[in-house]
């Protein structure tokens, strides 16, 4: 194993950026070159199914068999023209992944050859194999049937000789076993609630468009040190591995100079997101050694979710290509930074206003505070919620490591919006409100855009943090699908304004004006919200105390947080929106709990495996190094000078024995933990199991491998260590 470690050391010194060119000097020539878009569309489409098929995407109309047909057949001519040979429903199942079965454009011509076909009905729905996909309990082995949908607002694309056609997946009996079709109905359901409460200020508004902005952090390893590390390859992340003695204490990589070697692979995987219609916007350097990040432009939610997804599959095999390995774990190496993907989420009208965004006058920014004060409303009635849905077995060794936030939920607002939120708290009375006071407070409001011209920060330790026009939720994680986390704020959101809408109007029929009535209901939200209200440091000691006596949570169990998804007012909300049923909603919370044992468990299968079979030789070879050493010193020297000679040495033996003897007794006693938690019925209280009884000893055996890491021989070891595998470019 050392020699691999050392060889792959040698042919990274040998390795040479990739030659990379781009399809255009100039982007906007290809950009979207391997999107059916609109403009493809329109080329390739009959005008009626053109027409069909932009009602659909912007009104939610269906498309009847006959127009699919015209749409399948122009897309598969393009799809041709362009290199395709197969076909694939594309979709986001339970595994924070992405699926896909390819079909050929072929079908038999009755006279031993074949023609290229592809129908409505193929473009429309398919029947892939759902037995095999995480379901939690919706569907059972022998029931095998799934359906996937094409989803008509996320246009087809082409990767490799593949035409791609993003689709829901939903069960025989028609329960989501997807990420898009809760994310569609809870994009749906903010839009009807949000039209709703904007209807108060401006009755042209008539739709309300979720967007998305993800920022896509990741880790490049060179691939040979990423293959000589079992536990990188099989788990994401490093089960062991002793700090480097230098790493991010100087903040020198963070916006540095990339590395040509690394601007080389985000040159090509750049080229590949524009045809693509990925439009990514910024590249740089992260904060810890060899951590990159990329953001895009932002787009509608639903669009950019797939975006993602998307982006990532494509990360890994560009990665490939130039000799690297791209790590999304949040946390694949100790004591460093980890890697989120900050979720920047954000209402926009279909009269072009951000409903987060100060306007030009007193309406528009009492419409600004009113979806600001709901927004902090929604976030602190499901605090557990929004925890629940970012908190993996992976997120939470990075949430709360003073790198990220932590697992307390709390929002960030800034100095000038907390002063205009309290000035109506203390203004705005219970009863009617004098004409002064209406004057002043409008006044005030008036100014809130000159406010915030100059006077927006951020706050990187705040989970959900409101960034000048956009609320963005810090405590997603790198590896995960952002649906997650967008079903359940949008969901929350919704609600919200559902309850807001309802409070507005009761005012309103007891003869109390619109805008007073307003200002009242938002009083009351911001007294009832005002403890997730935090601008201050929120990796400090002080906040957890704090926060504790507001009355907020902090769960970093994810078997615990999960358990909000059994909260009976939790069940009740996502049913009464239409995003997910009480079964939906039960089989993905056990869904969850199935991945996390799994995680834990393959974490302590690997490192049991590495540890005995690895780590205990190479310490036990140098120990017997060192005692071929001392008998030797004792056979030379006097008995006075031997004991003055070789008592560092001898000291050393009885270390490296300690450390042995603990790694070899908790690997025993881990896999005897693991075998009481394996035979325990139920995905939740194997979870718990494995959270309580298994997990620890991860800990525990690492710490004594990381001890052995700085005794014995550099020549020996047998792992790429980190100063190896974060200063290797």
């Amino acid at each position: 194993m050392a020699t691999v470690r050392f060889n792959a050391l040698q042919n990274l010194v040998e390795r040479q950026p990739v030659e990379v060119t781009r399809d255009a000097n100039v982007t906007s020539d290809y950009f979207g070159k391997l999107v059916f878009d609109r403009h493809k569309m329109q080329k390739y489409l009959s005008k009626d199914a053109f027409k069909a098929v932009v009602n659909a995407v912007d009104n939610a109309t269906t498309i009847d068999r006959k127009m699919a047909d015209q749409v399948a057949t122009g897309m598969k001519a393009w799809a041709i023209e362009n290199g395709a040979t197969h076909y694939t429903h594309w979709f986001h199942p339970l595994t924070d992944g992405t699926a896909e079965k390819h079909d050929a454009f072929i079908d038999l011509d009755g006279q031993g050859g074949v023609v290229e076909g592809f129908s409505g009905k193929l473009l429309a729905q398919q029947e892939p194999d759902a037995s095999s996909f995480p379901s939690g309990g919706i569907r059972q082995t022998f029931e095998a049937r799934g359906y996937t949908a094409w989803d008509v607002s996320s246009p087809a694309f082409i990767v490799g000789t593949t035409l791609c056609i993003p689709t829901i997946f939903i069960s025989y009996t028609g329960e989501a076993l997807d990420y898009k079709t809760p994310l569609l109905r809870a994009s749906a359901a903010v839009d009807k609630a949000a039209v709703a409460v904007c209807q108060y200020f401006d009755k042209n508004v008539s739709k309300v468009q979720a967007n998305l902005g993800w920022e896509q952090e990741y880790f490049l390893v060179d691939a040979g040190l990423y293959q000589a590390r079992p536990d990188l390859a099989l788990t994401g992340r490093t089960l062991m591995g002793h700090s480097s003695s230098k790493d991010q204490q100087l903040d020198d990589h963070y916006f540095g100079s990339i590395p040509s070697r690394v601007t080389a692979y985000m040159i090509d995987l750049e080229n590949e997101c524009y045809r693509l219609g990925i439009p990514a916007k910024t590249r740089h350097n992260e904060v810890a050694p060899n951590q990159f990040e990329l953001a895009p432009i932002y787009e509608e939610l639903n669009l950019a979710n797939d975006h993602n997804q998307l982006l990532m599959d494509i990360m890994k095999k560009i990665a490939r290509r130039h000799g690297f390995r791209v790590l999304f774990h949040e946390k694949p190496f100790a004591g460093i930074n980890g890697s989120g993907k900050h979720n920047n989420w954000s209402l926009t009208t279909n009269t072009g206003v951000n409903l987060y965004s100060p306007g030009k006058n007193p309406k528009s920014n009492l419409q600004f505070l009113t979806f600001v004060v709901n927004t902090l409303k929604a976030v602190f009635d499901n605090q557990d919620l929004l925890r629940a849905s970012i908190l993996t077995a992976s997120n939470q060794h990075r949430l709360g490591a003073n790198e990220a936030p932590p697992s307390i939920i709390s929002a960030f607002l800034g100095s000038e919006v907390s002063k205009m939120l309290d000035h109506i708290e203390n203004t705005v009375g219970d009863g009617k409100m004098t004409p002064d006071e209406k004057t002043a407070i409008k006044m005030d409001i008036g100014r809130l855009p000159e406010i915030l011209l100059d006077n927006t920060d951020r706050n990187r330790t705040s989970p959900f943090a409101f960034t000048g026009n956009r609320f963005e939720f810090r405590a997603v994680g790198s590896s995960v699908n952002s649906g997650s986390a967008m079903i359940a704020l949008n969901t929350a959101v919704a609600k919200q304004l559902q309850l807001f809408k309802v409070d507005v109007d009761k005012l309103i029929e007891e003869g109390i004006k619109k805008d007073e009535a307003i200002f009242q209901v938002l009083k009351k939200l911001i007294i009832e919200s005002k403890a997730i209200r935090f601008d201050g440091n929120g990796y400090s000691d002080e906040w957890v105390q704090e926060a504790a006596e507001r009355g907020l949570t902090n769960i970093g169990s994810v078997p615990e947080a999960l358990e909000a998804y059994a909260d009976e007012r939790v069940i009740k909300m996502f049913d009464e929106m239409n995003v997910l049923s009480p079964v939906e909603l039960e089989g993905r919370a056990e869904v969850e709990y199935e991945k996390f044992m799994k995680k834990i468990q393959i974490e302590a299968r690997v490192l049991g495996d590495l540890a005995i079979n690895h780590i205990v030789p190479t310490a036990v070879k140098y120990q017997t190094m060192l005692i071929e050493n001392v008998k030797g010193i004792k056979d030379i020297f006097s008995e006075e000078e031997f004991e003055q000679l070789a008592g560092a040495r001898k000291e050393l033996i009885k270390t490296i024995s300690g450390h042995i003897s603990a790694v070899k007794a908790k690997v025993h006693e881990m896999i005897e933990a693991r075998k009481v938690a394996n035979v325990i019925e139920g995905e939740r209280e194997k979870a718990y199991a494995y959270d309580k009884t298994v997990s620890p000893y991860l800990e525990d055996i690492r710490y004594h491998i990381d001890k052995l890491e700085l005794i014995v021989d550099n020549e020996l070891w047998p792992l790429p260590k980190y100063r190896e595998l974060l200063f290797s470019r």
